[in-house]
């Protein structure tokens, strides 16, 4: 999705505070121009593009639309929130931890991470050559917000690719630190195999070796969210 523009995001913004998070909202352009302080054609300019990027949802009527803010419309007004708190009250504000638990995979991390399509890329995007493998954390159900909160915002997005007749996924990387103490990086692959509670994480070292772990051990998961560069 292309980056939303201040004005676009003033406007969702004005959708929410009308409350179009929680129910469909009737709404003139010429009224929201009132309220956004701009014409009437810009207005209803504004909902178009909304629209067309699937961040509201549309329906006219005689005299106006119903309009209601879609999931997509609410994670990305919860993008420009963590903005505003990282530039207010610093990193920590908005850095996103898990506890999870240390579990067993299917032993197929260190196939993929090992195919030159992704090692390569990671190696240039992420600063690091990968270990030929992933540490495995268990998240709990009440962690998920937090989870869909993550991958809501950027992330370092791999390239899929072929490799003979096969083609492989693209996939995103969020940067993590292990215990407070190794770098490295949640995968998430366009086509995973694992269960939503389940997180995958790369890093240049061997995790279970380096920070003494096994299956059923607690492990922290610290995120400091992306931020989108300025031009």
């Amino acid at each position: 999705m292309e980056e939303l523009k201040p004005h676009l995001w003033f406007t969702l913004y004005t959708l929410l505070r009308l409350g179009a998070s929680k129910n469909a909202v009737k709404l003139s352009t010429t009224d929201l121009s009132k309220i956004l302080g701009g014409s009437q054609q810009s207005a209803s300019r504004h909902l178009k593009i909304l629209e067309k990027m699937g961040l509201i949802h549309r329906r006219i009527e005689p005299g106006g639309s119903r309009i209601s803010i879609t999931v997509e419309g609410i994670a990305e007004l919860d993008k420009v929130l963590q903005e505003l708190k990282w530039h207010l009250e610093g990193k920590e504000a908005t850095t996103i931890e898990f506890m999870g638990t240390v579990v067993s995979g299917l032993f197929e991390g260190a196939y993929y991470i090992s195919k030159d399509g992704y090692r390569r890329q990671i190696a240039e995007k992420l600063g690091f050559e990968p270990f030929p493998g992933t540490l495995n954390v268990r998240i709990r159900q009440d962690d998920f917000e937090k989870r869909r909160r993550l991958e809501s915002g950027l992330g370092i997005h791999i390239e899929g690719f072929k490799d003979g007749e096969r083609a492989f996924g693209s996939a995103n990387c969020y940067p993590v630190t292990i215990n407070d103490e190794v770098e490295g990086s949640l995968i998430v692959a366009e086509r995973s195999i694992h269960d939503y509670n389940v997180l995958e994480i790369i890093s240049p070292i061997y995790l279970r070796r380096k920070l003494g772990l096994a299956d059923g051990d607690k492990v922290r998961l610290s995120f400091v969210p992306l931020r989108r560069s300025v031009s």
